[in-house]
């Protein structure tokens, strides 16, 4: 099975990953928001669902400086609310995914934290987890007091704009790549991968999303 050691480096806006863990299962993290980039110290909540219902059995774990933690148990990693677990986002080095007693696995997600603190920063927002084809996507740059900014898109090495959102529509795998905003007021967000899988295709592969602050 595919290995990996801790792949982000600890500073902000780095990378976000999609992985394939050594058993992977029907059962899958399910993220809402569904966001790739968050501000530090978002709230995101994460729970482990199978067909859309609430996997019994299964717990939300994350890698953190090369320790695996449970949801819950382990200091300052969430709080449990019902089947969810709720995540302050500060660290771009946590990985998170869901398993069960026996050791099978989810995917894993991790996120691209932005630390900027004041309102000059911003992020992308595109999906955490991978579309489906024919789906339709719509990317908006997104400063952190909440207001959607007119921006330019930067759509693996070509841009659009400035416009206030950049819709994709009926997604391929062709319009798998690196994504990013900016904006002349604001400044740049990290780069982040759409993924795309098809109807009937379970993700096996690895997904590494290099940045440029």
């Amino acid at each position: 099975p595919l290995t990996f050691s801790d792949p982000c480096p600890p500073v902000a806006g780095v990378c976000v990953l999609l992985l394939s863990a050594p058993t992977v299962s029907a059962v899958s993290l399910s993220v809402g928001p569904n966001l790739q980039q968050v501000f530090s110290g978002s709230l995101v909540d994460l729970s482990c669902v199978d067909d859309g219902q609430t996997a019994d059995g299964w717990t939300v774990k994350r890698t953190r400086g090369g320790l695996t933690e449970d949801c819950g148990a382990a200091p300052a990693f969430g709080g449990l609310l019902g089947s969810y677990c709720v995540v302050d986002l500060s660290a771009p080095s946590e990985t998170f995914w869901c398993e069960d007693s026996s050791g099978q696995q989810s995917d894993r997600v991790s996120f691209s934290v932005q630390s900027d603190t004041t309102d000059e920063g911003v992020i992308l927002e595109i999906p955490a987890l991978p579309v489906r084809t024919g789906s339709d996507v719509i990317l908006r740059c997104r400063q952190r007091n909440g207001a959607t900014v007119k921006a330019y898109f930067f759509i693996k090495g070509s841009s659009v704009g400035p416009k206030p959102e950049h819709i994709i529509t009926n997604i391929t795998q062709a319009d798998e790549g690196l994504y990013s905003c900016s904006t002349d007021e604001s400044g740049k967000s990290p780069q982040s991968s759409l993924r795309v899988r098809g109807q009937n295709t379970d993700i096996t592969s690895y997904l590494k999303a290099d940045v440029t602050l």
